[in-house]
């Protein structure tokens, strides 16, 4: 018996996250609270560094676009699964062009994100290692640049991933996940994915290689610099500034491979589904938190928008 086909249907549906009934509820909040949280901490953030001139320095402007990368990934996301949630399965339609715009997303937020803290970790690595030189090397200038870079890079190589996705023929119209990715959409063809397969691997393998690679040299001469200076106040700077970024990265990294090595077990699918949640929302929560300790602005910040609350409450 043959299968039926449907070649190159714009209307596609989506398997949806599939969560069991007696835990939808829970599950709903959660996600719905932590999108709440996402946005207004990290709008808030960025606002706070715009209006106050303490703030323009070289690592909050980086901060911002990290901040940019969670507003737009979870934007994009979060409401379109929320709203399936609560619709039956035969309702979680899509368009092909939403899809592929959600593809698009969802790889810029994840590839920027490893351009950003890569070029974060520059920032601190001459902040740290060359503090006399720090102003004169990381310039207003300088900062475009860098950001340019970290979007640019990302914008590339995402658009030819996805480039070489929608080239393709469609035969199916079942998106095996609650969002569209990259892998989701070439799924759907009939043709020869071999290019496809070959790109994502290489795609990988540099982007993860150039981050971690990045990570481990930076944070291995500011280890030296430390461990060979005898300055407290440098020491406890380095420890300061740069715990924030490693734990913010490796957060990033483990969510990351977590989603790569669950996509070889078709088994836990609900698992890797749920994986991808995380790698959404824990960051876009966990950055405004982990920069809003270490920074006393911003700390004041929130505690009297927290302050104001309870007055008003009160």
């Amino acid at each position: 018996m043959m299968e039926n086909f449907t070649y190159n249907s714009f209307m596609l549906q989506l398997e949806g996250l599939n969560v069991p009934d007696d835990s939808m509820h829970h599950v709903f909040v959660f996600i719905f609270l932590s999108y709440l949280f996402i946005m207004f901490a990290n709008i808030g953030i960025a606002v706070l560094v715009c209006m106050d001139k303490n703030l323009h320095q070289p690592m909050y402007l980086l901060l911002c676009n990290l901040l940019f990368s969670d507003l737009l990934g979870n934007s994009i996301l979060v409401p379109r699964l929320l709203i399936d949630m609560l619709r039956p399965p035969s309702e979680r339609i899509i368009s092909y062009y939403e899809c592929v715009l959600q593809a698009f997303t969802s790889h810029m937020f994840g590839t920027t994100a490893h351009t950003v803290l890569m070029i974060m970790a520059f920032d601190r690595y001459v902040a740290i290692c060359y503090p006399l030189r720090y102003h004169t090397i990381m310039t207003n200038k300088m900062v475009i640049k860098l950001t340019v870079s970290a979007w640019g890079v990302a914008f590339v190589l995402v658009g030819i991933l996805l480039g070489l996705t929608i080239r393709l023929n469609r035969c199916r119209t079942m998106i095996e996940s609650y969002y569209c990715d990259n892998a989701a959409l070439f799924k759907l063809s009939c043709d020869n994915v071999f290019i496809n397969n070959v790109y994502g691997l290489i795609f990988t393998v540099v982007l993860f290689t150039a981050s971690i690679g990045t990570m481990v040299i930076t944070y291995t001469k500011i280890t030296v610099v430390c461990l060979t200076s005898n300055s407290k106040s440098l020491n406890s700077k380095a420890l300061k500034t740069c715990s924030t970024h490693l734990v913010v990265f490796l957060v990033m990294i483990f969510s990351g491979m977590s989603i790569i090595t669950l996509h070889r077990f078709p088994q836990y699918t609900y698992y890797r589904k749920m994986c991808t949640v995380f790698f959404h929302i824990v960051p876009g929560s966990l950055n405004p938190i982990v920069y809003g300790l270490q920074s006393k602005e911003i700390r004041m910040f929130f505690s009297n928008v927290f302050r104001s609350k309870k007055v008003f409450a009160t």
